[in-house]
């Protein structure tokens, strides 16, 4: 006979932000959660995939702005060794840029850090139930694409939207005003393949050189963030 008012588990959560404060914060918040214990933390992603596949969490709550691979690439590499590990994204960076990208590459949600505090225990209780959480504007953003003709899609997509997650980490922080050697460690890449994102960052958006370029990621980056 089952012994009555048996807790259950407690679910594992694993913190991934290379800011101290706010990656205390996120602790703070997810131990809050009833039923929740932080099993471990992390501040790069190579750290994190390594003490992730080790611990075995049931949710991993990450950023997108990490120093060596970005969020996107450590969510890639966590969902191709653990597809059934949920992982949720909490980042400053504007939904309408990687919400979408997220959910593509097998993340079960994106919360903005302006949120606070209430938004992300909801978006934690919500993915650990097994669903997707989203903003209702994410929702309804992704709605409209998949109720629209694939044609009208694709036409409706920004030039910014074109690129890959690594060209859009390039010009974001060319936009904050890195230049390729610091870009080139910041994300771990030599920097010819740095020149090459640039190159291919110019073609799709129609510019014309460097300076051009410079310009176009100063002006996104300022109204993206």
């Amino acid at each position: 006979m089952a012994r009555k008012n048996a807790s259950a588990p407690e679910k594992k959560v694993f913190v991934v932000d290379d800011h101290p404060v706010f990656r205390d914060g996120l602790i703070r918040i997810a131990g809050q959660v009833p039923g929740v214990v932080v099993c471990g933390e992390a501040d790069n992603a190579r750290q994190a995939f390594d003490a992730i596949t080790t611990l075995n969490p049931d949710l991993v709550l990450m950023d997108i702005g990490l120093p060596g691979k970005s969020g996107l690439e450590l969510l890639q590499d966590v969902h191709a060794v653990m597809p059934d590990l949920a992982v949720l994204v909490i980042s400053m960076h504007d939904e309408t840029l990687y919400a979408e990208r997220v959910l593509r590459a097998g993340g079960r949600g994106y919360v903005m850090k302006q949120e606070g505090p209430d938004k992300i225990m909801e978006a934690i209780v919500k993915v650990l139930s097994g669903q997707v959480y989203a903003s209702e504007r994410t929702a309804a953003s992704i709605l409209d694409a998949l109720s629209r003709p694939r044609s009208a899609a694709s036409a409706g997509t920004s030039a910014v939207g074109k690129l890959t997650d690594r060209e859009l980490e390039v010009l974001r922080l060319t936009g904050q005003g890195k230049d390729n050697h610091q870009i080139a460690l910041e994300l771990s890449i030599s920097l010819k393949t740095v020149d090459t994102h640039r190159a291919h960052i110019r073609e799709k958006l129609g510019l014309k050189n460097a300076t051009e370029l410079v310009h176009y990621a100063v002006r996104w980056t300022g109204e993206a963030f």
